[in-house]
């Protein structure tokens, strides 16, 4: 059973893949299987359910199951996608290593696999890699943390989970706008697994160590809103700058609440519908919609000026 937030979350996703103008087919062209990470995320949920709207409306059934980051969880649903003769795989990889092999698993049995959210460290077993700019979305939130930050500050900053190459990305793109002003002094730096439990445990334990801190910078919004948890707590949220990654529904409470500062939105209802789009061509045509195996796709930042255009979860405007 959904919960009220699941099913109203589930509403809009359905409303912005209707947005993007997938056509409506009334024959039943076979099975997409839709692997995610934790549907508790809105994040992934959204991901899930947009990927499996869009399959059904292109005339496909289609099933969401999820791994929780756990490779041989992924491994034994890939199993079960070649046993079901699935016409492709919609998968977000446990690991840019590790979801190697069970990705060549299903190419030996046929089945094209097109990758969403997250990368793995090998071209050429994937048809498509549909992901966030995670580069561009870093520079642009970084950017946004300066200006409400300001150039002299004490901050904090949550890391995601080390196996996905996003983490990194997201963390460097920090590093390279941040590192040019001298008095910014990063006092903690935290891995969180993009988990909101982690984020508020873990800035409990940083409260607790360091008098002083201004800001949050956080891989994703889940961990930064763990984070204000900890510091509301606290009674230190007034005054300290918290900016997240991600453009979750949350995350929009949080900034019309005056508690962050903005959210990075990742298009993932865009690029969720383009990979099945993008698997019915392939399964139509046997040659790749688009040429290029990893398409990158630009981020939005979501601030107190634009948090209106907020139409649905992860849709700006």
């Amino acid at each position: 059973m959904f919960t009220r937030r699941q099913t109203l979350r589930m509403g809009t996703a359905l409303a912005a893949t209707a947005a993007l103008g997938t056509p409506a087919l009334a024959q039943d062209k076979g099975l997409i299987s839709i692997i995610v990470t934790d549907p508790s995320n809105p994040y992934w949920f959204t991901e899930g359910q947009v990927a499996k709207a869009t399959a059904e409306e292109l005339g496909y059934t289609a099933n969401v199951s999820d791994h929780k980051g756990d490779t041989n969880t992924e491994s034994r649903l890939i199993d079960t996608a070649i046993t079901n003769q699935s016409k492709a795989i919609i998968l977000d990889p446990a690991n840019a290593d590790g979801s190697v092999g069970a990705i060549q698993k299903a190419v030996d049995a046929g089945i094209p696999v097109f990758l969403v959210n997250a990368e793995i460290n090998q071209a050429g077993l994937a048809i498509g890699q549909l992901v966030s700019n995670n580069a561009q979305g870093a520079a642009l939130g970084a950017q946004a943390w300066v200006e409400a930050v300001g150039d002299t500050a004490k901050y904090v900053e949550f890391f995601g989970n080390p196996a996905d190459n996003n983490a990194a990305t997201r963390s460097n793109g920090y590093e390279t706008v941040l590192s040019q002003y001298p008095d910014l002094e990063k006092v903690a730096e935290e891995v969180a697994n993009w988990d909101r439990t982690q984020g508020y445990t873990k800035m409990q334990s940083i409260i607790q160590a360091q008098p002083v801190i201004d800001a949050v910078i956080s891989g994703n919004d889940e961990m930064a809103l763990g984070a204000i948890a900890a510091l509301k707590e606290a009674g230190k949220l007034e005054g300290t700058i918290v900016g997240g990654f991600d453009g979750s529904p949350d995350a929009v409470d949080a900034i019309k609440a005056g508690e962050m500062a903005y959210t990075v939105l990742q298009p993932v209802a865009v690029f969720s519908a383009a990979a099945v789009q993008q698997a019915d061509h392939y399964i139509q045509n046997g040659t790749p919609m688009v040429d290029t195996e990893k398409q990158l796709f630009d981020c939005l930042l979501i601030t107190p000026d634009n948090v209106g255009d907020y139409s649905a979860p992860f849709v700006l405007g």
